[in-house]
C-alpha cells in the first residue's frame, strides 16, 4: 500500500512552526492587554454604591412615608441616614485637566470638593434636591447629577477616549 499524502497525514510540527506560533500568540495577547482599559474598580464601585443607597433610600421613603437622608463623604447629619462607603483611591470632586461634561454650568461647589450637598434627603414623593457630584481615582472621573424628580445621570470621562460618556 502506497503512503498517503495531503494535510492530514503529516508527522509532526517543526521547532520553527512552534516558534512562530507562540510568537504571534504572545504579540496578539500583549496587544489586548494593552488596549485594554477596564478603568478603575473602585470608582465603579462608588458608582454603584452611590446609585444602590439612592434606590435603597426611595424604597425606605416610599415604605415608611417619611423623609430619607443619604450622607455622602464625611458627611454626618441628625436623624437615620443611609451612609455611602467609598474605596480608599476615590477622591471627591473633579480634577482641573478633566473639563466639565458638556452642556453643565460651572458647579461653584461641586467641581472642587465634589460635594454640592453631602446629605441628599429622599422623599416618599420620590423627589429630592437637584444637585450634582463628582468622584475621581486621578485619572478618571464620574459624574452623578440628580434631578429633583429623583432621576439619576451618571456620566464617566474616559481618558482613553478623551471625553465623557454616559454609564
Amino acid at each position: 500500500m502506497a503512503p498517503a499524502f495531503g494535510p492530514f497525514n503529516q508527522q509532526g510540527t517543526s521547532l520553527l512552526e512552534l516558534t512562530v506560533v507562540m510568537a504571534v500568540t504572545a504579540i496578539l495577547g500583549a496587544t489586548s492587554v494593552l488596549c485594554l482599559d477596564i478603568g478603575s474598580t473602585e470608582l465603579t464601585s462608588a458608582h454603584q454604591e452611590i446609585v444602590g443607597s439612592l434606590y435603597q433610600a426611595f424604597a425606605l421613603a416610599r415604605a415608611r412615608g417619611t423623609d430619607v437622608k443619604v450622607a455622602l463623604g464625611q458627611a454626618s447629619g441628625a436623624g437615620e441616614h443611609l451612609p455611602v462607603q467609598l474605596g480608599r483611591k476615590v477622591r471627591w470632586g473633579k480634577p482641573d485637566a478633566i473639563p466639565l461634561p458638556p452642556d453643565m454650568d460651572a458647579p461653584v461647589v461641586a467641581a472642587k470638593t465634589g460635594e454640592a450637598h453631602p446629605i441628599i434627603t429622599v422623599t416618599p414623593r420620590h423627589t429630592t434636591l437637584a444637585s450634582a457630584w463628582f468622584l475621581n481615582d486621578g485619572q478618571e472621573a464620574l459624574c452623578m447629577r440628580l434631578s429633583g424628580q429623583g432621576h439619576i445621570q451618571v456620566l464617566r470621562w474616559r481618558r482613553d477616549l478623551k471625553k465623557w460618556t454616559r454609564v
